[in-house]
């Protein structure tokens, strides 16, 4: 069906490939070890970061979980723009990592990141916008 609007489809991602650990009680780390791939894990261990102070680490798994992320958004069709709903649940560890990135980035002062992120999320899904940061 051709989109007379002109937007780009929506990008659905495949199974994230660490969720099945994640969902059986893994931890982030373990996940991330061994699943370098799962934006996920990566978005996980940041916002377990962040919560516990250690900003720098947290800022550090964002930026992992945000540019893993990229990689398998493109990998699937994405072409820089369009929508990634938050209803389809793999696209969650992307959607979750603009949220944590623009929090560490906020925490460094970096406040033109914090809200290119926050918008990059707002546009990528509404839904996840206010899931995330409300």
């Amino acid at each position: 069906m051709t989109n007379l609007l002109g937007e780009p489809p929506e990008t659905l991602l495949p199974t994230d490939p660490g969720a099945a650990e994640l969902d059986s009680g893994a931890s982030p780390a373990e996940v991330a070890a061994s699943h370098p791939d799962s934006t996920l894990a990566w978005a996980l261990l940041s916002e377990d970061a962040l919560s516990q102070g250690r900003d720098l680490e947290g800022y550090a798994f964002a930026r992992t979980a945000y540019h893993r992320s990229l990689d398998a958004l493109r990998r699937n069709g994405w072409k820089g723009h369009g929508p990634v709903p938050w209803a389809h649940e793999p696209n969650r560890g992307f959607l979750r990592s603009l949220a944590v990135l623009a929090t560490a980035s906020e925490r460094f002062g970096d406040e033109a990141e914090a809200h290119r992120c926050r918008e990059f999320l707002r546009e990528s899904s509404p839904e996840a916008y206010a899931a995330l940061v409300g």
